[in-house]
């Protein structure tokens, strides 16, 4: 029996050897996937990502907060930095402009000045210093030691709440301030309030300006220890009696806490759009506990539940990273703009109580409505209805469909109507969970309104430099939005609507100069502008929006067909298309720097040239777009603070990498034809609606292998460069037989 037992152990220990020592195989742990998440990316260059810990699609993204308040911080963070005023509880991701950075806390020991400060000198503000070295960013957490007041801080997040974790060194002058002035780049305190309600609650809201023009948000924050002595003030003293409560333009709150010992304490901060009341809701129904390694450990599980959404075979570690990576920051928005109970602040100003729909907030459209929102379409088919509605009740609020929404403000930031491709996308797509009457409704009207130029597009037929300021831009988003409009009206039987919009839609012709082959402004009286530099960007009297001739030319992804024509023959076409991305020149010294992952004058670093690279399969050429997939996938991302080539811009960035990383992208703004590129992953099993997954292989895939020789679906024969949206979320398997040469100059 012994002999046996022997056996049995020693037998044990050698397959435990041979799993332990076994080579990696490559692929991923069923529910690990947050482990090939990395925050850091983007958080250096222009990329403005959020650093910090949050839940897929929260309304809290709590993290640290810099000093400085310029460009390149307009998330709070930069990987260039070591200092940090607080940390606040809730940020942008990627946006080329800065905003929020509410109710920010900032634990201290000692002496401190409520302020900013600057970043030469401590006793100017309540900042510390940090080392990389103790930093740790996660998916759903993050950690760093203030070296000032040698502090641990760890933090998590629910939708709802932040939960900070403070390690104290043994203080009898240990405090944690609550600011309710410091915002982040154009964010100003309007009006703040905070009161001590007892010994470990403190309440209070924050109304500010900025690129959210009327932005209201409540908190209620609840420490684990009680509160020796508060007090609040709008002096920014910290002298004096204790105060329970102060109301005023700029407000502090300082509690001070009994730490002779040293110890931890921990602080639970929920946030509302709608009141303290349901702050406490928020809190009550979330986080009810103390226990912060679980409440982490939740907000990981978020994470790997939707980034398990899409899993991939791949050998390329350092791809596998920048995947999960880039699907990570797909999620960061758009973010949930309600209380638990469905409460939210409209569009109008008002509180409205649940009208049994999640509202959303953070629309970032000009960039996202391009390959966010058609991801979204696959990946969270769960969340459309909630978006649409969400877009549908802005409308209703307002007038018009969301521009760039943000905190319940319309920001009209950029230029079109953006988010008409969005309502007429999910419509086209079968998504039936919103009045379909009440969205055609929303799209018309916001077409036939007469701001942002649109009533020099109803009298023209274009827009003229000489009325409006970037018309030839604002009209070729309109064609596009416009064309979306038509697809709607086709589908849902209204012929005269679909004639109008069909034929407004190709308003991106009177731009068009056969003579040089790019766009150019034209005037009112229909002669185009006189001074044109097909390289150059300006600020003011420019055509283009964050872009050049080279790069609007092509700003036709709704009727390529059309533009081929304008040209007079495919090779025209073609060979213009190929130079783009040799083609040299000065951006000129007025160029915005959101111009950026130049190849050539294409500028993956900005949204309106996305598209560009998928147009050779219209022409018959799909190898060049193969060849130009795998260029930018591999230079223009990486597993790096600096690996994006741009803004993040709320996730159009890096979902632009997600398909594309899978073989396709949607070029036609509504309708959900992807069309193929070259993928990079080996395998993707994408779970879509309904418990369905859609399989993506790629056969005999690699480096040399990137061209597409044959396409299979369902093990059938597939002739098409694209596959439809209904074929992906009928699920099935969707095979590329990939090779070293094109197929049509194949061996």
């Amino acid at each position: 029996m012994k002999q046996v037992i022997l056996f049995i152990a020693v037998a044990a220990l050698f397959v435990a050897a041979i799993l332990l020592f076994r080579p990696y195989s490559g692929a991923p742990s069923e529910q690990d996937f947050t482990q090939y998440v990395d925050p850091y990316t983007g958080s250096g260059g222009h990329g403005h990502v959020f650093v910090g810990a949050n839940v897929p699609f929260g309304l809290v993204q709590v993290g640290p907060s810099n000093i400085p308040q310029s460009w390149d911080w307009c998330s709070g963070y930069h990987i260039s930095d070591s200092t940090i005023i607080g940390f606040s509880h809730m940020h942008l991701s990627g946006t080329g402009i800065g905003d929020l950075g509410d109710i920010n806390l900032m634990p201290a020991v000692g002496e401190v000045t409520l302020n900013r400060g600057t970043s030469d000198d401590y006793s100017t503000g309540l900042y510390s210093r940090f080392r990389r070295e103790t930093e740790t960013v996660k998916a759903g957490y993050y950690a760093v030691h203030l070296d000032r007041y040698n502090i641990d801080v760890e933090l998590t997040a629910t939708k709802r709440t932040g939960f900070h974790r403070y390690a104290f060194p043994p203080s009898d002058d240990a405090k944690v301030v609550i600011d309710l002035e410091n915002g982040q780049c154009w964010d100003k305190p309007v009006r703040g309030y905070i009161v001590q309600e007892n010994d470990t609650v403190v309440s209070g809201f924050r109304y500010s300006t900025g690129w959210a023009s009327d932005q209201r948000i409540y908190f209620t924050a609840v420490f684990s220890r009680p509160i020796k002595r508060f007090m609040a003030t709008t002096t920014k003293a910290i002298t004096g009696g204790e105060a329970a409560a102060a109301e005023g333009e700029r407000v502090y709150g300082v509690a001070q806490f009994n730490m002779a010992g040293g110890g931890r304490l921990d602080v639970k901060v929920a946030l509302s759009p709608v009141s303290i009341a349901n702050a406490k809701r928020n809190m009550q129904a979330e986080l009810p506990g103390w226990d912060f390694n679980h409440t982490a450990t939740l907000a990981d599980r978020a994470w790997n539940d939707e980034l398990s959404k899409i899993a991939i075979e791949t050998s390329d570690e350092s791809l596998r990273r920048t995947f999960y990576t880039a699907l990570y920051h797909t999620m960061i928005a758009p973010s949930v703009f309600c209380d638990v109970n469905g409460d939210y602040r409209g569009a109008d100003g008002e509180m409205h109580a649940s009208e049994g729909f999640t509202n959303y907030t953070t629309f970032s459209l000009w960039d996202t409505y391009r390959a966010a929102h058609p991801l979204m379409t696959i990946i969270h088919a769960e969340k459309m209805n909630d978006i649409i509605r969400t877009m549908l009740t802005i409308y209703e609020q307002q007038g018009k469909l969301p521009v760039w929404h943000l905190m319940g403000c319309e920001t009209d930031c950029m230029v079109g109507n953006p988010g008409i491709p969005v309502v007429a996308d999910a419509i086209l797509k079968g998504f039936d969970g919103f009045d379909r009457t009440l969205a055609f409704d929303a799209m018309r009207a916001s077409a036939m309104l007469d701001e942002r130029g649109l009533k020099y597009l109803k009298q023209y037929g274009y827009i003229p430099y000489d009325k409006e300021e970037e018309g030839l831009a604002k009209c070729m988003e309109y064609a596009i939005a416009d064309w979306s409009i038509a697809q709607v009206a086709l589908a849902l039987d209204k012929p005269e609507d679909h004639r109008y919009f069909s034929a407004r839609s190709k308003a991106y012709r009177h731009y068009f100069d056969s003579g040089t082959g790019f766009v150019r402004g034209r005037s009112s009286s229909g002669t185009f502008r006189p001074t044109f530099n097909p390289f150059e960007s300006v600020h003011r009297d420019n055509d283009y929006t964050e872009g050049n001739a080279w790069q609007y030319t092509w700003l036709v992804p709704h009727d390529i067909e059309g533009l081929v024509g304008l040209f007079g023959s495919t090779e025209r076409f073609v060979g213009k298309l190929d130079s783009l991305f040799v083609a040299e020149g000065s951006l000129g010294e007025h160029a915005s720097p959101d111009i950026s992952g130049l190849i050539g004058q294409y500028a993956h670093g900005n949204e309106p040239s996305h598209h560009i690279i998928y147009m050779y399969p219209y022409v018959g050429q799909p190898w060049k777009t193969a060849e130009k997939v795998r260029e930018v996938l591999s230079v223009m991302y990486g597993n790096a603070p600096e690996g994006l080539s741009g803004n993040e811009d709320v996730g159009q960035m890096s979902a632009w990498y997600v398909l594309s990383a899978m073989g396709f992208y949607q070029v036609e703004p509504a309708g959900g034809k992807y069309v193929f590129g070259s993928p990079v992953v080996d395998r993707a099993v994408i779970r879509v609606a309904d418990g369905k997954t859609f399989t993506v292989e790629a056969v005999n895939n690699s480096a040399d292998n990137k061209y597409i020789r044959r396409v299979m679906l369902n093990g059938q024969p597939y002739d098409r460069f694209w596959i439809d949206y209904r074929d992906i979320a009928a699920g099935g398997t969707l095979t590329f037989e990939m090779s070293p040469t094109p197929p049509d100059i194949a061996p």
